[in-house]
């Protein structure tokens, strides 16, 4: 009788003869054991379950009400209504070729079973769901997704009477469902899928998958235009990452040598009195907070109904994140900048706060609640070093202050002769 070591002999006697199938086996066992190490790093752990805490606060902000995308919420009660519109939507853009749908819908089942690996890695809990069940789900929900968005930048491509479209509140309840932290798919599969299907689309050929995005989430966006479509060409894990992309800082963190903390920062009223002006800045990234020379610079903030639950969520994706958390940290900040109607008053002056029709006792409570059982870690705040400039200018005896002025001013001073110059001549 034969055994497992005399097959293995038997093996390496093959190999032995046959160089070029051994160096053939060699190169393929390389790139296999490349290839997973490319997936562990690419599918970082990046879709969490919420905090208890944050989920004691106020669960509305964090659980799917309309429709479920990824494993986390498929399948509950309430959320089976929009089963049946996800397939037909999947249908509708794997059909949009005639007699094309067997093939697309080969192709892409293919895609998600060799995706399986490093999707199921993105999540940070161990799934229990079987393969084909998990394949099925990620090509339905994405393939939803990507509909969704076509047909929300294509109107052409619509169906009359289209409950998403027509139904009052119903948009926007699915967008607002599309950024919850744990309803998300990997953005890997929303590429790979689109990269397949996005060729039967013949209406734009030009739109990416990052425009796309970028035109149904405009509303949720921060700031400049140009900007933020930039910041949707970078990598991003899932879609509220990078709808968080585009709030964080365009510069380094200003880093805190002193053991100074956010309870040292008084708010917007109390500032101006100690000689600190708020002013509003014309910077491109929302949370690109400055202080400089007794002038703190603070770009708008747009009040709308999604903010909170943005908000809420990006703030609970970064309580699992070890390193700064700047959408944290900025909420934090303006709480404690803003815990009166006073000082929301001040800043809706300076046109700081753009709030609609947000009374200002309701924007204190905005930021109360953004920041209610929140985990604070001062190695964390991304604003320590900011708040540590105001506090030494507030240290800082009258006549240093008028010398950092000074100073200021000499380096505005060439400017100021040429205009002046200019307007004499002009007289």
């Amino acid at each position: 009788m034969e055994t497992s070591t005399d097959k293995s002999r038997e093996q390496l006697r093959k190999m032995d003869h046959n160089p070029v199938s051994a160096k053939t086996q060699a190169d393929k066992d390389l790139v296999s054991s490349i290839k997973e190490k490319l997936e562990a790093v690419s599918s970082l752990k990046s879709i969490f379950r919420v905090p208890e805490k944050l989920l004691e606060a106020n669960e509305n902000r964090f659980i799917p009400g309309t429709v479920s995308i990824g494993p986390l919420h498929h399948g509950k009660d309430g959320l089976k209504y929009m089963e049946d519109r996800k397939w037909h939507y999947m249908f509708t853009l794997l059909n949009r070729q005639p007699n094309h749908l067997e093939s697309s819908l080969h192709e892409c089942a293919n895609a998600m079973s060799d995706l399986e690996k490093p999707a199921r890695n993105f999540y940070a809990e161990e799934l229990k769901i079987r393969s084909n069940q998990f394949i099925e789900m990620m090509l339905v929900d994405g393939c939803f997704i990507i509909e969704l968005l076509l047909k929300y930048a294509l109107k052409g491509i619509r169906r009359r009477g289209d409950p998403i479209f027509v139904t009052p509140g119903l948009l926007n309840r699915v967008r607002c469902d599309l950024i919850l932290l744990e309803n998300q798919i990997p953005f890997l599969i929303l590429q790979r899928l689109f990269q397949i299907v996005h060729i039967q689309v013949q209406h734009d050929q030009t739109l990416t998958l990052s425009e796309l995005i970028f035109r149904f989430f405009r509303k949720m966006l921060p700031g400049d235009r140009e900007f933020v479509n930039e910041k949707f060409g970078q990598e991003g894990y899932h879609l509220l990452d990078l709808i968080r992309q585009c709030y964080l800082p365009s510069y380094a963190r200003v880093v805190s040598t002193k053991s100074v903390s956010l309870g040292d920062l008084e708010c917007a009223t109390k500032l101006k009195k100690d000689g600190i002006k708020s002013k509003r800045s014309k910077a491109k990234s929302l949370l690109n907070l400055k202080f400089a020379n007794g002038v703190l610079q603070v770009p708008p903030f747009t009040l709308h109904h999604f903010i909170e639950m943005l908000f809420s969520n990006m703030i609970a994706f970064e309580q699992h994140q070890n390193d700064s958390q700047p959408v944290t940290s900025y909420a934090l900040l303006m709480q404690a900048m803003v815990c009166t109607e006073n000082d929301a008053k001040l800043f809706h002056k300076l046109r700081i706060l753009i709030m609609d029709n947000y009374p200002e006792k309701e924007v204190c409570d905005l930021f109360k609640r953004l920041c209610r059982k929140v985990e604070y870690e001062e190695d964390k705040f991304y604003f320590a070093g900011l708040i540590e400039q105001i506090f030494d200018y507030k240290r800082a005896p009258k006549s240093w202050r008028k010398i950092l002025k000074c100073n200021w001013l000499k380096t505005q001073l060439p400017w100021l002769a040429v205009a002046c110059g200019a307007f004499w001549k002009i007289s």
